[in-house]
Parts: C-alpha cells; sequence; structure tokens
C-alpha cells in the first residue's frame, strides 16, 4: 500500500476512535509489520506537531491518539460549554503519587504511607479513570493491586512513565517525602 494512502488511513483510524490505539491492535488488524505502522504514526506525530495545528497526535506508551492541542482548550471550552476540569484535592493528587512512583500497589500500602483511610479517595481516583486494579497481590486476602491507567498519561502529558519526574532521595527527608504530591514534583 502506498504511503500516502497509509498516512490517511492512519489518521481517520486515530480521528475515529475516542481512545487511544495501540501499536499491536493496528498490526493484528490491519496485518502491516510493525516497523511500518510505527513509521507511519511517528510521521503522523511529526506532520501533527507542527504550530499552524490545532490537532496533535501523542503517544503514549504503545498507543496512539489523536487529540487537539492543549493551547487551545480554553476556546474548546467556551465553544462546547464545558465547564467541568478534572479536579482532585490534595489528598488524591497525594494518593495518586504514591501509585504512580510504587505501582502496582495495594491500598493497604497508600495507607501506611499516608496514615489515614484511603478507601474512597482510591474509589475517586478509580471513577475518573486514572488508575485501576491491575491484579491480587499473591499473599492471605489476595488484596487488589492499583495502577495507573493510559488516561493517568494523557492528563499529565506523559509519553511513559518514565517520564515521571524523578525524585532524588537525597534531597527529600523520608517525612517530606510522604508530604509530596504530584503537582508539586511537576
Amino acid at each position: 500500500m502506498e504511503k500516502d494512502r497509509l498516512l490517511a488511513m492512519m489518521e481517520a483510524i486515530l480521528f475515529a476512535n475516542a481512545n487511544p490505539v495501540s501499536v499491536n491492535r493496528l498490526v493484528s488488524s490491519l496485518r502491516l509489520e510493525k516497523d511500518v505502522v510505527v513509521n507511519i504514526l511517528e510521521e503522523l506525530v511529526r506532520r501533527y506537531s507542527k504550530s499552524d495545528r490545532g490537532l496533535a497526535i501523542v503517544r503514549m506508551n504503545n498507543s496512539y491518539q489523536m487529540c487537539t492541542k492543549p493551547e487551545y482548550a480554553p476556546y474548546i471550552r467556551k465553544v462546547m460549554d464545558l465547564t467541568r476540569k478534572l479536579s482532585l484535592s490534595n489528598a488524591s493528587m497525594e494518593v495518586l503519587t504514591i501509585i504512580a512512583y510504587n505501582q502496582p500497589i495495594t491500598r493497604n500500602y497508600v495507607e501506611k504511607l499516608r496514615g489515614v483511610d484511603c478507601t474512597s479517595l482510591i474509589n475517586n481516583l478509580l471513577n475518573k479513570d486514572l488508575i485501576e486494579e491491575s491484579g491480587r497481590l499473591e499473599v492471605p486476602g489476595r488484596p487488589v493491586l492499583y495502577k495507573t491507567t493510559l488516561n493517568f498519561l494523557k492528563c499529565f502529558g506523559l509519553d511513559t512513565l518514565d517520564d515521571l519526574p524523578l525524585i532524588l532521595p537525597s534531597t527529600v527527608s523520608s517525612l517530606e517525602r510522604q508530604q509530596l504530591s504530584f503537582n508539586e514534583i511537576v
């Protein structure tokens, strides 16, 4: 298949999907070689990164998604009357930070670090699709393990978890380490 047709096809697929589309899904569905799919997607990323475009194609782990550029969000909100913005309390940010840096992690471990019950905070993060269950720990009681989602990466503008800001233990005391929130780190 010619390159222009592949570019148009991938662009249409990303446009039609509200969620990120994985490279593996594209490879298996379209029966194309992985390197061909990745090259086409990266070409789209380059083309959409030009400043004269209102859209962007973002990479998150091994997935890609078409979205609007952040600088146009205020205009989109005005036109679409989108007044609700994703907001998290300081406590929710603390829990999200603990999960992001220690995943997969149990609720009990989060509560041990914070010193308070975190059930409602974890449920709130689950409802906002910032974290998800990632299995169960192989110990008595088999507690649920939590990890961040692709939506987490998207909301915080990260390609992968490797892009999380580095926290140097030598610069943060053990007490302060437990009090940091993701906002303060970013």
